[in-house]
């Protein structure tokens, strides 16, 4: 009963495997054909989708993701960290509830929703400009919107919820006879954190750095929303090519190299983390 039980729960998940690949290859194939102005269709093999890939359009979307990417993992990181230590170590239960709700609410709205309500905030009549316009302290609304800067603070909060929770998850499984035993050793609050706390969580670390690197690297509504075509990034290229121009090859071999580009950050990424995996080991 239990073998069979297995058997059908691993079904659902190689049916998932084999449409994933499918898909991909699909998309594989026809970033090599040719495209056919005026028509859908699309021509014969040919390998022109990949040599224009170095035109400066097409590096400024990778180059600009690339940036998006590690900034947003890096202040997702320096933003989560402290909210999912006070999550896990705090005890009053009403601090540790307005902590959970601040930082997991926007799991349950829409990246649309979320995103929509950052226009409301970034706009030029927004609450920003307008809250510094009535202080006296600007004259002119600042430019928000359609700027990196906007695009990356609206993506840091669409990382944060996951990253919260996955650093929360790794805290909480520290045993907290190493601290006692740093502590009583003569390492004060600051040493022990650094020393113990922070190596240990190191799994949950690293799995946040992924998680919201490869995450970022694929968004999509965001940049295109708050960005307004100005900010350029792999994903909002891909949606012009694709659905502005209706060259589909073009945007298939862009979402290859795309893919190829995430595929080798990521294996980078592990590379130059192999020093933090080993902390997270002892």
């Amino acid at each position: 009963m239990g073998s069979q039980l297995r058997t059908w729960l691993v079904w659902p998940a190689v049916f998932i495997a084999v449409s994933i690949a499918v898909s991909l290859a699909a998309v594989f194939q026809f970033s090599f054909r040719a495209f056919v102005p005026g028509s859908l269709d699309v021509g014969g093999f040919t390998l022109a989708n990949f040599q224009g890939m170095g035109k400066s359009i097409y590096v400024d979307a990778f180059t600009n993701t690339l940036l998006l990417s590690v900034e947003t993992t890096i202040f997702s990181l320096l933003a989560g960290y402290p909210l999912a230590y006070a999550l896990v170590r705090v005890k009053n239960r009403a601090i540790k509830s307005f902590i959970l709700v601040v930082s997991i609410t926007p799991l349950f709205l829409g990246e649309i929703v979320r995103t929509y309500s950052w226009i409301a905030v970034l706009g030029s009549n927004g609450f920003i400009n307008s809250m510094l316009r009535s202080l006296g302290i600007i004259e002119w609304p600042l430019e928000l919107m359609f700027t990196h800067l906007g695009v990356l603070v609206a993506l840091v909060h669409v990382t944060i919820p996951v990253v919260v929770l996955m650093l929360a998850t790794a805290i909480s499984h520290i045993d907290r006879d190493y601290e006692k035993a740093a502590h009583s050793l003569g390492a004060g609050p600051v040493r022990t954190f650094l020393t113990v706390t922070l190596p240990l969580s190191m799994p949950g670390i690293l799995a946040s750095i992924t998680t919201s690197f490869a995450w970022t690297f694929s968004a999509f509504a965001t940049p295109q929303m708050i960005g307004g075509g100005r900010v350029p990034t792999v994903s909002t290229l891909v949606y012009q090519l694709g659905f502005s121009s209706m060259n589909f090859p073009l945007a298939a071999s862009l979402s290859i190299m795309g893919l190829v580009l995430t595929a080798a950050a990521l294996l980078a990424l592990g590379f130059l983390t192999r020093p933090l995996k080993a902390m997270g080991g002892h």
